[in-house]
């Protein structure tokens, strides 16, 4: 599971990311990014330089019954989605809102090709620390 402060749950997050957030798209993988939406910061601290701090990135996942019927495969995959987000997590970007979309083909796709899409895909929109 992902941190509670890291999820999107709310049905108006994930359309104000498909509204207004970038899109790019793999063979498995759609992912849509918003940065630095109007949120409200968390907690009352301060930086050093008085602006609130970011709150964490925020993360959906949704799997749609075209992908498959059986809840069991699309549980299935967004497990491997949500481990594959463990390891990138310290890495996106703070304040970002991140959606994240499977394919029907991801259902033939191993654990290390999502990772490597994912890391892909999230350099691209630059939400990952770091990206080049």
């Amino acid at each position: 599971m992902l941190p509670q402060e890291n999820r999107i749950r709310q049905s108006r997050d994930f359309s104000k990311v498909y509204r207004h957030g970038q899109k790019v798209v793999s063979k498995h993988l759609v992912l849509r990014a918003l940065a630095h939406p109007q949120a409200e910061p968390s907690g009352g601290e301060h930086s050093l330089l008085g602006h609130p701090p970011l709150p964490p990135a925020r993360i959906g996942i949704t799997v749609s019954q075209k992908v498959s019927k059986r809840a069991v495969v699309r549980n299935r995959l967004k497990r491997q989605v949500r481990a594959a987000l463990r390891g990138l997590l310290p890495q996106l970007e703070p304040g970002s809102w991140i959606v994240i979309n499977l394919r029907p083909e991801a259902v033939q796709c191993e654990y290390a090709e999502i990772l490597r899409e994912l890391e892909e895909l999230l350099t691209k929109l630059e939400v990952i620390h770091g990206h080049s």
